[in-house]
Parts: C-alpha cells; structure tokens; sequence
C-alpha cells in the first residue's frame, strides 16, 4: 500500500472526514418529491425514474484529497418515493418482501463496460419513441435515470478540471458517453453505475467476477505499457477502499450488511480455471487494505490448487472473516438441475451472504423466506407417544416441514417489487420484453433457508436413540421436561446436552438423520411452483434467523433451553463436544447438498493464536481443500479472539476497527446489535 492509498484510507475509514459533506434530502430539495409525486397521480414507474434523475442531478461532485476513482455521496438519505399510506394499500393486495425493492442481485457490469452509457441510453430512447402507453412511460423513466448519471459524471469532470485535476477529468469526461477502454476508466465507470445503483434505492448489489469482467481491460492495459502490475493494483486498492467510503449508509440488518460482494476465479463451461492475475491481486488488496468491504467470494473444485487456497488462507488469517468459498463442483450441476442453461450456471456468483445467483439476467429473490428445521421437529414432540417406530415419528416431522413449505408457496403469490429503472438498464431482458425488470427475467426462482439444522438433527439423533433405540428415556418423560423447559430434569439436560449423538463428530449415527433431513426439505419444495413460473430453491443459511427464530422456540431435545439461540448457518450446535474441525468437515459434507444448494456455508471459528507461522496458513488451505474434495458445497472460516471480544465489548472506543464475520457477512464488532456480538463470542473455537 503506498502513501496516496494510505493517506486516503486514512481520510475516510479511520478520520471519516468526508462524512462531514453529507446534507439530508430536505437539504437537497428532494424530501417533498414523493408527496409531490403522489398528488399527480404519478404511476410508480414514472415515479423511480423522476426520483433517481433527481437524486442524481441534487448530488454534489466532490473529490477528496489524492482520489483518482471518485463518487462519494453527498445525500445520505433516499426519499421513498412510494407513500406510506400507499403501502398500506400494497400490502393488502400483495406479498411484499422486505423493502418491496429489487435487491440482491448482479447487474451486466460486464455489458455496460463493453457498450457504454450513451448507447445503452439510445436504446431505451428508440424504444420510447416507437412505443405507447406503458411501455413507452418504462423506456422514458430507463433513459432519463441514464441521462442524470451521465450529467452527474460530466459535472465531476467540470469540477475536475475547475480544481486542476486533467487525469481525472480526462478519465470522467472518457466514460460518460463512451465505453471505457483502460482498466483506470474501467473502474471509473463501474463506480459510478455502482453509486447510481445504490443511490435508487436497490440494495445489496453484489459486484460479481470482478476478475473476468475487468480483466481485458488489465490486460489491454499492460500489454500496450500503459500500466504496469503496481499502477494497476494500486488503483483496484483505490477502487476497493471506495466501496467502504458511503458503506456506514448501505445498511442491511446491521451495520456492514450491505451485500458489496465480489467473485474470484472458478471455471468456464469447459470447465477450464478462469484464476488470473486479476484474482490474486484482489485478494493482495483485501489483505492490505483489512477492511469490511468489498466481501470476498472465490469459487473453487477439487482441482483446485492447493496454493489458491492458502492465497485465501492469508485473509482468513488477519481476521476479516472471509473469503468464503463455493465449490462448483456441487453448485454448478445444482444449478442446472434447478433449471438454469449450463452457460449461465457457470457464470453464477454470490448474492448479499452466501446465495448463488446468476448475474445479468435473473430476478431470483434467493432470500424469500426461511424455516425453521429445529421448530419442525419440536413441533411434533407433542406426538411422540402416539408413534411405536421412529419412523412415524419422522414421518411426523416430514408431514411438518410440507405443510409450512405449502403455506409459504401460498404466502409468496402475488409479489410485489418497487420499479427499477437503473437496474433495467443494466440487466439482460428488460429492453428486449420492453417492461421494467421488478415483473421478472429470465430466471424468477425463489430460495428458501433451512435453519437450526444441527439442532433438528441433534433432537431426531437423541429421540431416536433414547425414546426408541435404547427405550433409556420415557416419550412422555420428555413431552414434559421440554415443556418444564428441564426444571427439575438436569439429569436428562445433561445427558442430552453432553452425551446423545451430534451432527459434526463424524457420528454415522447423527449424520444419517443430516441425510434424511435435508433431502425432506429439499423433497417439500421439489415440484413447487411460484407464480412467475419460478422454482423454489432450498439452502442451508440461517440469515438473521439464528436469532430470530431461536426466540420464542422452546427447549429442544437435544439439550437446548428454551429461547437460546440457534447455530448460524450450516453449523454444529454451540455446545457440541469437539473432535476437531475434520470431524466437522467429514460430517458436514455427508448429506447430498446438490439438493440444498442455495446456498449456507459451513461456517467455522479459528482461535486467533493458531495461526503463528505459515504452517498453519498451510494447514487451513488443506483442511478447505478436504471439505470440498468430500463435496461440501460452502465454507466460511472466521478467526476469533475471545479475551479480545469480551474486551471490545466493555471498551468499544478501543476497538472501532475490530472485524467480525457476523452470518454471510463481515462487519465491525462494536457496530453490532448485543445479540450477535453475544453469538459471536459464545461460538465454538477450533484449532488446526
């Protein structure tokens, strides 16, 4: 990192001074436009394109000291340009998730880097003229939101060249018609469309494979001389730290959830390597800068050498709670089976957390809905005495976890999305059907998560075993402590806890029910249907609902009390007796998770002091090697400190820059909610 990046990582991560330029949207003019909007009569899709034109044209050109890559924000809040009171009227009619925003999905950065804005601009201008009634009020609101970016990026190069700056005005005034054609102008452009993007109010956008979009404009540069290796790193670390300059206002559920994600490597439709010299220099940039964002995603399979690995070892080291992998040996064919041409597929990258989604041409929304597995078999405790055979009693269960994945599918009709004209623009299919992009795309499939599943499978194993197997504990004797929530049972909570059967010691015995479970989930949603004609998609990520849905769930018969959390993701149970993280591993990659793969990493902490030496790095890569080689499909890794934690949570002014891998995210452990500071502390450490 040299003194320009650092001075300006300075500048904004630690001393945060350009905050200090931020006005509200009353400041800016822009508060009263949605009543304003609502008193016209103003259909919603005119709506998004008149408030993004005029966010983008009340935006202010700033350019903060060294900076080559610019665009920081000056507003800091979005008017939503639907009312509340017409919410109201929406929800009645309609299913709507979330923000009723088109969130979590991966623009055609790549085709927008090839055309450029003015000819992406005047096709959606021609579509205009030559149409009527709504498709023509679509092609207007896509072609004016372009139109404001493009003046956004000519008054930066007016301010430019007022402040002396030619490079950068030069560099501005290149890309605001033109498609870029060095990999500087490259990174420009893609700040700006990525700062349009988040500016309408559509979140969670995922940047997708940096390295292959970006990479002929890399290598273009280099092999003319007029960038070298140093010249060209230095501006993706510039790149990089912008993505963290406005990330405290892209807020998700905490703080840092904010969805700026990247994809490294993985291979082509011929199954081909597609690592450059592009990845590994993202990844150098990750470990220098040691910031939150952009989060780092690399896909990888059995061959895949051992030193990729260790490359992503190192980050994994200093603590920043990634990379995750994603073996696409599993979540390729997984793809396919869901529906998704061989092509796409392989072009799949990762959504907010940990989702596998295609960029350019779906609306998949892969965080729809969750259920919990844990709450499925608890739920049919009730009736244990009424089954002589484990069987019946899974067959309870099964019949449990159709039933809620019918009423989801009943819940989820009739979706409502908030038009999105920016996102049209950069999205494959909207022109071409001449609608907006929130009534769907090439791939509309819907995912579902499947949380506390080591707890569901820990409750079966003990239920199993010691209400049927061995008869050691009376069906009814447990309806009760589980209902006395074990008052009065410590024996059996301790028997329960300590001593029956769990998911992640490489027991047959625990795993066999993973097996059987997660094909029961998967089985619910198999020939289910959403009414866009998309699939459902299941995985193994808990999201927030580690928390959410281990309150209120009573005590579980795996030893769990009441109203304790739940493990995230696709993790053992919190109070599992450890063999080792390859007793995890092996476990973990036991079920057919080809079914499951929607995504959900194995997600496994490090105490900090392991890693001493290189050797360790070393040994880290060769155990996420194993899990993949054994057809695990997802793996984050986080490396803890306990004292550390416990220390920032008393003192939190010592600790501002402290990070911490939450769920399928990395944030700063002091930003957080007490709850998942809390989980994080209390999660399992493993050593190497």
């Amino acid at each position: 990192m040299n003194e320009r990046i650092k001075n300006l990582k300075k500048y904004t991560t630690i001393d945060k001074l350009h905050r200090g330029l931020r006005r509200s949207a009353a400041e800016a003019g822009i508060a009263e436009l949605p009543e304003d909007f609502r008193a016209a009569g103003m259909p919603f899709q005119e709506r998004a394109g008149n408030m993004l034109s005029a966010f983008l044209d009340a935006e202010k050109p700033v350019f903060l000291p060294g900076e080559k890559i610019v665009f920081t924000r000056t507003i800091k809040d979005i008017p939503d340009y639907v009312t509340p009171s017409e919410w109201e009227e929406i929800k009645k009619a309609h299913f709507v998730h979330e923000k009723g925003e088109v969130f979590n999905i991966s623009a055609d950065y790549e085709g927008i880097l090839q055309k450029g804005l003015e000819a992406r601009r005047a096709e959606f201008e021609r579509l205009a003229e030559s149409s009527g009634g709504e498709k023509k009020i679509f092609a207007e609101s896509v072609e004016k939101v372009l139109a404001a970016l493009q003046r956004l990026i000519g008054r930066y190069a007016d301010e430019a060249e007022r402040l002396g700056l030619s490079e950068e005005a030069a560099t501005l005034r290149a890309v605001r018609n033109d498609p870029p054609k060095t990999f500087r102008q490259a990174l420009q452009l893609l700040r700006a469309v990525h700062f349009a993007i988040w500016a309408s109010g559509s979140y969670h956008n995922t940047l997708g494979r940096i390295d292959q979009y970006l990479y002929p404009f890399y290598k273009s540069d280099i092999e003319s001389g007029g960038l070298d290796g140093g010249g060209a790193f230095e501006l993706l670390e510039e790149f990089f730290l912008a993505c963290n300059r406005d990330s405290d206002l892209y807020v998700g559920m905490q703080q840092g959830d904010n969805g700026q994600s990247v994809v490294l490597g993985g291979r082509n439709l011929d199954g081909k390597s597609v690592y450059n010299e592009l990845s590994e220099m993202a990844l150098k940039a990750s470990y220098e800068l040691a910031l939150i964002d952009p989060k780092i995603n690399m896909r990888v399979d059995a061959n895949t050498p051992l030193e990729i690995f260790e490359m992503g070892s190192r980050l994994t080291k200093i603590g920043l709670g990634f990379p995750q992998y994603s073996n696409d040996d599993i979540v390729i064919p997984s793809l396919v089976e869901k529906g998704y041409d061989p092509a796409d597929a392989c072009e799949y990258v990762v959504a907010a957390c940990w989702e596998f989604i295609i960029p350019k041409c779906a609306l998949d929304v892969p965080n729809i809905d969750a259920m919990s597995l844990a709450d499925c078999v608890n739920e049919c405790v009730a009736d244990l005495e009424t089954c002589e055979k484990f069987d019946d009693f899974y067959a309870l269960v099964e019949r449990e976890i159709r039933r809620r994945a019918a009423a989801m599918g009943e819940r989820h009709k009739n979706i409502f999305m908030k038009p999105s004209p920016i996102m049209s623009a950069f999205s494959q299919g909207a022109l071409e059907s001449g609608r907006d992009i929130s009534f769907g795309l090439k791939y509309n499939n819907y995912g579902v998560h499947g949380t506390g599943i080591a707890t569901a499978v820990d409750s079966l194993a003990a239920i199993k075993k010691y209400c049927f197997d061995e008869k050691s504990v009376g069906k009814r004797e447990l309806i009760d402590a589980l209902k006395s929530d074990f008052e009065g049972n410590e024996n059996l909570l301790k028997k329960l806890r300590q001593q029956a059967p769990k998911m992640g010691t490489d027991d047959d015995f625990a795993d066999a029910l993973a097996v059987r479970l997660l094909d029961s989930f998967a089985g619910a949603f198999k020939d289910m249907r959403n009414d866009r004609g998309g699939r459902y998609r299941v995985g193994t990520g808990s999201a927030m609902f580690y928390i959410a849905h281990g309150r209120g769930l009573g005590a579980t018969a795996d030893g769990r009390r009441k109203d304790e959390v739940l493990p995230a993701n696709y993790s053992p149970s919190l109070f599992i007796k450890q063999k080792g993280p390859i007793s995890v591993v092996k476990s973990f990659a036991k079920p057919h998770l080809k079914n499951v793969a929607n995504g959900g990493p194995l997600t496994l902490e490090f105490d900090s002091s392991v890693f001493r030496n290189d050797e360790s790095v070393r040994k880290l890569a060769m155990l996420v090697r194993t899990f993949i080689a054994l057809g695990g499909h997802q793996l984050q890794l986080n490396t803890v400190d306990r004292d550390k934690l416990l220390d920032a949570k008393a003192h939190p002014e010592k600790y501002p820059h402290l990070i911490v891998r939450v769920w399928g995210w990395s944030g700063y452990f002091v930003e957080l909610d007490e709850c998942y500071q809390d989980h994080v502390i209390r999660r399992i450490e493993f050593a190497l």
